[in-house]
């Protein structure tokens, strides 16, 4: 497995990669990597010749007094995991490689998109999502790109922007990747005490709880968030940030639900921040 540091070294081997006649699939993540994680690189490799992932932690898309400086970061195990699921090349750039001196170009969608559930709270998040996102479209130049749809948000507005902006790139969608009780796989779980791991099972079964009225037939948005929010107030650790109910693709508010349509949280657990959905009918 490649290990480049710089935005030539990544060019330099895709484009002979290319030139071979071979497909690229990209894996952009953080690091700190996990089962989730790892499953989007098994669907690259199954889906593409090649398979880069970056692991680089976006300091654009934090905003003040959140995790950047604590953000775990443990890169010899990442390769590890990056390498035994059939990646070929780990981008991993300096923070100057990325943003160099004078740095001043950024890519924001100017949509309700990203005023809404995680943008509420995190205002300039998706601009350096976004900004970082279509950097790593640049210098990969991929054919498939693979996100979790844990990230359900992320995941609708970097679709949204590969449209306006015509990339020329595939975005795949991978399944939220669970412990046994439900937990979805975060990097942030780590951040979890013993008392904070158990009450974490919360965000799980207030959907679990949602899910089966569905299933029921209820399809009153404002039915399903007050069942969700009184089974997460039931846990002292938890303290919602938001429960909502929107278009699974322009997020946007939703009354009624229908198939296809998002319901997602956000819930601190203690001091962690920590994010789940899903969606209907599915």
């Amino acid at each position: 497995m490649i290990i480049a540091n710089t935005v030539k070294d990544v060019r330099d081997v895709v484009k002979e990669w290319k030139r071979n006649g071979l497909t690229v699939g990209l894996v952009p993540t953080m690091g700190a990597l996990h089962e989730g994680h790892a499953s989007l690189v098994t669907a690259a490799a199954a889906g593409c010749d090649r398979v880069v992932a970056s692991v680089f932690v976006n300091p654009t898309q934090f905003g003040e007094g959140e995790d950047l400086d604590s953000y775990p970061r443990d890169f010899e195990r990442d390769c590890g995991i990056l390498e035994e699921r059939g990646c070929h090349m780990v981008f991993h750039p300096s923070v100057e490689e990325m943003y160099p001196e004078g740095y001043a170009t950024y890519v924001n969608l100017e949509s309700e998109m990203t005023k809404q559930l995680c943008g509420k709270s995190r205002p300039g998040h998706f601009r350096g999502v976004c900004s970082v996102v279509s950097k790593l479209f640049n210098i990969v130049d991929p054919d498939r790109a693979y996100f979790g749809e844990k990230d359900a948000q992320q995941l609708a507005v970097i679709k949204r922007m590969v449209k306006d902006m015509n990339f020329d790139i595939e975005i795949v969608g991978c399944p939220t990747v669970r412990e046994d009780d439900g937990l979805a796989k975060s990097s942030r779980n780590s951040y979890l005490n013993e008392r904070e791991r158990a009450a974490a099972t919360v965000l799980y079964r207030s959907m679990e709880r949602a899910k089966a009225m569905t299933k029921e037939g209820v399809s009153d948005a404002s039915q399903l968030l007050e069942a969700m929010r009184d089974v997460v107030s039931s846990e002292p650790l938890a303290r919602i940030d938001y429960i909502e109910a929107v278009d699974g693709e322009t997020l946007m508010p939703k009354e009624k639900l229908a198939a296809g349509d998002l319901v997602a949280m956000a819930v601190y657990i203690g001091s962690t921040r920590l994010i789940d959905n899903f969606t209907v009918g599915a």
